[in-house]
């Protein structure tokens, strides 16, 4: 099955490679015990049992494991070509939404029961796909029947997850959303307002205006807030990166200036701020203690 899918159950143990990488394949990862920081794009997550990660693959990841730490984890990796004929077939194609239009989304639930359902299937997954004795075309189609149960349950975590941001999107949403998209892309470059204006195709005082109304930010301080973001997720992410490298590739020109912006939003220096959430992070008592 390696061409289609890609099944770990309950593996132990941390991976022998850590480095960001990318994947075209989607990804389903359950985190079932120990110690994991997942880092994606410029997020970071500190996961707890039961905790679900959907992944399009195509960000940027990977987890930060201290050593001789434990760590219990299944994941599925999947091309979604694999999955929408048989999706199609059965009017669902809606089911990979998620990972469409989210790219990568932390599910965080109490509702045990679906947690145990969806456990069980990894493991269903996992012994059909170890499976010598069954014929190919059969193992093929047992993992897509199973794959879409699991993605039933997890849109169905999706949808509660979600629920309290069920609302109509009004035009002056939609276009904050676009500008918001846009700064997401294009921080790290010299951007201006009608450098936006007219990439979207939007009055240059609207622009100002709407993102205000809409956000609560500036146009500049979404940006500095963006760069700022970027700065300290490489600074835990890039343990051997210079500080001054990772400013600049995050959009800040002048040193002196970046210097002394972080350290007035942050409260303290970029190298000490590093050391502090190394330290905390590879102290896996601590983050033990936290997740019973």
């Amino acid at each position: 099955m390696d061409k289609l899918f890609s099944v770990k159950y309950q593996l132990s143990g941390n991976p022998d490679h850590q480095k960001l990488h990318s994947h075209e394949d989607f990804e389903i990862f359950m985190f079932h015990k120990g110690v994991c920081r997942y880092l994606i794009n410029n997020q970071i997550y500190d996961l707890l049992p039961g905790d679900i990660l959907l992944m399009d693959g195509l960000a940027l990841h990977k987890p930060n494991i201290p050593e001789e730490s434990e760590y219990i984890r299944s994941h599925i990796h999947f091309m979604p070509e694999v999955m929408e004929p048989v999706l199609h077939s059965m009017k669902a194609i809606e089911l990979l939404n998620v990972f469409h239009n989210s790219h990568h989304y932390l599910i965080r639930t109490n509702n045990t029961q679906s947690i145990k359902q969806i456990e069980e299937i990894f493991k269903k997954l996992d012994h059909v796909d170890r499976c010598k004795s069954r014929m190919y075309s059969e193992k093929e189609w047992e993992m897509k029947l199973l794959l879409g149960q699991l993605l039933v349950l997890i849109n169905s975590l999706f949808r509660e997850d979600c629920s309290h941001v069920n609302k109509e999107s009004s035009c002056k949403t939609e276009h904050a959303e676009k500008i918001a998209s846009y700064i997401q892309h294009h921080f790290q470059d010299k951007i201006t307002i009608s450098e936006i204006a007219y990439n979207l195709c939007l009055n240059k005082s609207y622009v100002s205006h709407v993102f205000k109304e809409m956000t609560g930010y500036t146009i500049m301080e979404y940006v500095m807030a963006c760069r700022l973001k970027q700065v300290k997720y490489l600074l835990e992410a890039e343990e051997k990166k210079p500080v001054q490298e990772i400013a600049y590739e995050s959009g800040f020109e002048n040193i002196s200036h970046f210097s002394r912006y972080f350290k007035e939003k942050i409260g303290m220096p970029p190298r000490e701020y590093r050391k502090k959430r190394l330290a905390i992070y590879h102290n896996a008592n601590d983050y033990n203690s936290f997740n019973l």
